[in-house]
């Protein structure tokens, strides 16, 4: 089995056409069928359904495909960090951060990043910390600010707090206030119009959790919408949220905080165990574990 012959059925896998995954390869197109023929005699077994104009995978290439993808991603972590010997002149990053995080905390520490290593390419994947969880583990990510615990079905990832955030309540300025007190308690989110993000974020985990927690399902108004559509949405006076505090800080709303400490996250830094982090990507780290924020773990 060859690197080339996995990177030629990556590809295959992901455009599901012979002749546009030559072109993207730059190699000719009975070569590519070559190569993949010479994969599947090797492992005894067809890896796609070929028909014409519909190209899919056997039961033998889904299996094959992920373990293909981190194969080729710990082959081109290892080019990279020979590449990033001479002082990091060169290289990537990429880095997975939840909209809250990237809207409050990921822009000052790549600001800090690129000034030390101007010739690391910088690539930032938003996404739910669960989506990101996935995302590390096939190697799609180097690192990932994940929010702990990672819960018992979570892959082998190698985490690091970085800092404890309060959760609070954003409400449009225009309307009352949620409560007269200065902060309010969860329970009297108790049939309160809720605007909700979609599955995978963990402020709705969170969020539902602590309601019930308090004895009562959350009622939402509207629910599915990623960190900006959501504020939008409180904005417009849709409904409250529960929202990361430096995003409150940002949003021009209305904030009010929970009593005592029992709405906060942690937020850390996540790497896969079994392959260590490119040096770009360990120095990366290194940043933002010297951020005012962080708290250290």
């Amino acid at each position: 089995m060859q690197f080339q012959q996995l990177r030629y059925f990556a590809t295959v896998a992901e455009v599901r056409h012979f002749t546009r995954a030559a072109e993207a390869l730059h190699v000719a197109q009975p070569s590519l069928s070559q190569q993949i023929r010479a994969l599947e005699r090797e492992l005894g077994a067809e890896l796609f359904h070929r028909a014409r104009g519909n190209i899919t995978l056997t039961d033998a290439g889904e299996a094959l495909l992920p373990l293909a993808r981190r194969i080729l991603a710990d082959t081109e972590t290892a080019r990279r960090e020979v590449q990033e010997v001479a002082q990091l002149r060169r290289g990537r990053v990429r880095l997975g951060a939840p909209p809250s995080l990237c809207a409050s905390l990921v822009p000052d520490v790549l600001r800090t990043y690129h000034a030390r290593f101007p010739g690391i390419e910088l690539h930032v994947e938003e996404g739910g910390s669960q989506d990101l969880v996935r995302r590390l583990a096939d190697g799609g990510l180097d690192l990932a600010l994940v929010i702990t615990p990672l819960g018992a079905a979570a892959p082998a990832l190698a985490t690091a707090e970085l800092l404890r955030e309060d959760l609070v309540v954003v409400s449009a300025p225009s309307g009352p206030p949620p409560v007269r007190r200065r902060r309010m308690r969860v329970e009297e989110l108790r049939d309160r119009p809720l605007v909700m993000f979609r599955r995978g974020y963990d402020l709705r985990e969170i969020t539902v959790a602590a309601c019930r927690a308090a004895g009562f399902e959350p009622s939402f108004t509207v629910e599915g919408g990623e960190m900006d559509a959501v504020l939008g949405f409180v904005r417009a006076g849709l409904g409250l949220a529960v929202v990361p505090g430096m995003v409150a800080a940002r949003s021009g709303l209305r904030v009010t905080p929970f009593e005592g400490d029992r709405m906060r996250r942690t937020v850390a830094i996540a790497h896969r165990k079994d392959a260590a982090p490119p040096r770009a990507a360990r120095e990366l780290r290194r940043v933002l574990l010297e951020h005012p924020e962080a708290t250290g773990g």
